[in-house]
């Protein structure tokens, strides 16, 4: 192969197979892939739980991973959210001319680690090639169906009195990509992206629960916590009141954070899951999130309340509340 991404490799010939047979395939190797047609024919399930998404992050290889494990890791969570086992992705380049091809292979390489830890197939997918200039050097297109897991009631069944927990410090991800982006003098940091998959943690959570008491869950991205909270309360009869002495944000967050002038919670995380639960059962979810990697550090953050509703609330540490709207405008532009 060359050294670099030429037009020709999104030409659909000698190149473009070349790409496919010598780098793609192997990576990813399963029956299904290697057939080589349009599609895949998948083993099925009664019910099925089914996402997609196209990540842009600037600059693609940040502290903690790169595009490659962000995409990954990116459908993947979203169909833990949705109460699903993921089982297979699609997965689609659009590469810039002269992108170099060591970097695709570390990309790829990075994709094919995070798919075998999150035990699913890449199956099928596409590669584009653009003229220099009219892209940004690689773009990437995934979608995934997994098998659903258990029926998750929705926000309609939060109730007053549910717990709303976290599973682990929030805000990592959209620090340690602005960090990285910054080119601030000195702004080496300890700081890594959060950027994980949480099948484990997802399926901990509602293996051990009691029959629909998980009311939903999320995984914070774009706009963080505060705004996926937000998600859950518009337009209906309750509120979320967060206690900020128990939110759970790395000191390196805070710092870039300072350094920044963001709130660590408007930050992105690519790692971390947002549930709210009936009370009964939030130790025995919470102890079992605890028991499996990426959930060592869960924790309750706040609790429903009747008090004005349609509101996310911060009990701040002097005794007041303040309200956390959603995110508005754009604190994060290129983050996923």
């Amino acid at each position: 192969m060359d050294e670099r991404i030429t037009l020709d490799y999104g030409s659909g010939g000698i190149k473009t197979s070349e790409l496919i047979e010598s780098l793609l395939v192997p990576a990813f190797d399963n029956p299904e892939l290697s057939r080589l047609g349009d599609g895949a024919v998948l083993e099925g399930n009664e019910k099925l739980v089914f996402s997609t998404d196209s990540f842009v992050v600037s600059p693609w290889k940040f502290p903690g991973g790169d595009i490659g494990k962000l995409a990954v890791c990116g459908t993947v969570n979203d169909l833990c959210m949705a109460g699903g086992t993921p089982k297979y992705l699609s997965l689609s380049f659009l590469l810039e001319e002269g992108f170099p091809i060591p970097d695709l292979k570390s990309i790829v390489s990075s994709i094919a680690e995070e798919a075998e830890k999150a035990g699913v197939l890449v199956v099928t997918g596409d590669t584009k090639v653009v003229e220099a200039g009219k892209g940004d050097s690689v773009y990437i297109n995934t979608a995934g169906i997994g098998f659903q897991r258990a029926a998750l009631p929705g926000k309609e069944a939060i109730r007053p009195g549910d717990a709303v927990i976290v599973s682990g410090s929030i805000g990592c991800h959209g620090a340690a990509v602005m960090m990285a982006r910054s080119g601030i003098p000195g702004a080496e940091s300890p700081l890594l992206s959060d950027c994980r998959p949480l099948h484990l943690v997802s399926a901990a959570a509602l293996d051990a629960a009691l029959p629909s008491s998980v009311r939903i869950l999320r995984d914070p991205t774009r706009g963080g916590v505060a705004t996926a909270l937000n998600e859950f309360t518009e337009g209906l009869p309750f509120s979320i009141e967060l206690d900020e002495t128990a939110l759970p944000i790395d000191p390196a967050v805070e710092a870039a954070c300072d350094m920044l002038g963001l709130d660590p919670l408007y930050c992105a995380c690519e790692g971390r899951m947002l549930a709210v639960c009936d009370p009964k059962s939030t130790e025995r979810i919470l102890s079992a999130i605890r028991d499996v990697p990426g959930g060592e550090h869960a924790v309750q953050i706040g609790t429903v309340t009747d008090d004005m509703p349609g509101k996310v609330l911060l009990r701040t540490t002097i005794g007041g509340r303040r309200i956390l709207s959603k995110l508005n405008g754009i604190q994060l532009p290129r983050i996923c």
